[in-house]
């Protein structure tokens, strides 16, 4: 028997990177998984056969995350689809890099829209099914920046610190409800995004990690799993950094 038989879990923007990586180590453990990504396109129903190879049900949603709405219909259809929501992990996020005096109101806008109001809706929205359960788990992930900051990055740094401050904050409130929330603070990790970049800046953030490396999608797909499974229990609030020890 998995780690998670028998629960639903629901994970944002999960077509690819950390997100496919927990989805399917999810499914690996027995959940049965929901995931939303903005479209639904050959990639997303590849991720989805990949999800169902477990023998679980999987199915895709196409959702733009940022909105209220549209995301309180795709919950709705989950639940009627799955029959619960016991697992909502907030993964959706993009970047908009520049430094602060040169950033407009769009870039900031998209990026806290994406990464951080997004959360909120999918809390705002799974948190009543949850509650009338009185069990639920949610995860938020945040980033190093997030908690230490990085030039060139307000917008993005300031959207997970904001995912931070939800999930220590939604552990209080919902504690008492059975409901756990925790965040994941990824440091240097290897996906398509970060493999696009030069050997000498790679080579750079590995001299900054005493264990010489960048990380890999399942190195953050397992501490998703814990935190998700009965392992971590009596854990919530916490920030877990996933960063090879970059920022101690």
């Amino acid at each position: 028997m998995g780690l998670l038989t028998g629960k639903t879990a629901v994970v944002t923007g999960a077509a690819r990177g950390i997100g496919k990586a927990i989805a399917l180590k999810f499914a690996s453990e027995g959940a049965n998984v929901a995931f939303t990504d903005l479209v639904i396109d050959e990639n997303a129903k590849n991720t989805e056969s990949e999800i169902a190879a477990y023998g679980v049900k999987a199915k895709g949603y196409a959702s733009n995350a940022a909105s209220f709405e549209e995301t309180a219909q795709v919950v709705e259809q989950i639940k009627e689809d799955f029959g619960t929501i016991d697992i909502l992990v907030n993964n959706a996020g993009i970047t908009k890099d520049g430094l602060m005096m040169r950033m407009s109101e769009a870039q900031w806008d998209a990026v806290l829209n994406v990464n951080l109001k997004s959360a909120f809706n999918f809390i705002h929205a799974c948190t009543p099914i949850m509650m009338r359960q009185k069990s639920g788990n949610i995860i938020n992930m945040a980033s190093v920046v997030g908690v230490h900051g990085n030039a060139g990055q307000c917008n993005y740094s300031a959207s997970k610190a904001g995912l931070i401050g939800l999930a220590k904050s939604i552990a209080q409130e919902l504690g008492s409800r059975g409901i756990r929330a925790n965040a994941i603070a990824p440091g240097f990790i290897i996906t398509e995004m970060t493999a696009k970049l030069s050997d000498e800046v790679k080579e750079e953030w590995n001299k900054r990690i005493p264990l010489r490396r960048g990380g890999t999608p399942e190195d953050v797909a397992n501490i998703a799993l814990f935190l998700a499974s009965d392992l971590s229990s009596y854990v919530s609030g916490q920030v877990i950094q996933v960063d090879g020890g970059m920022n101690m």
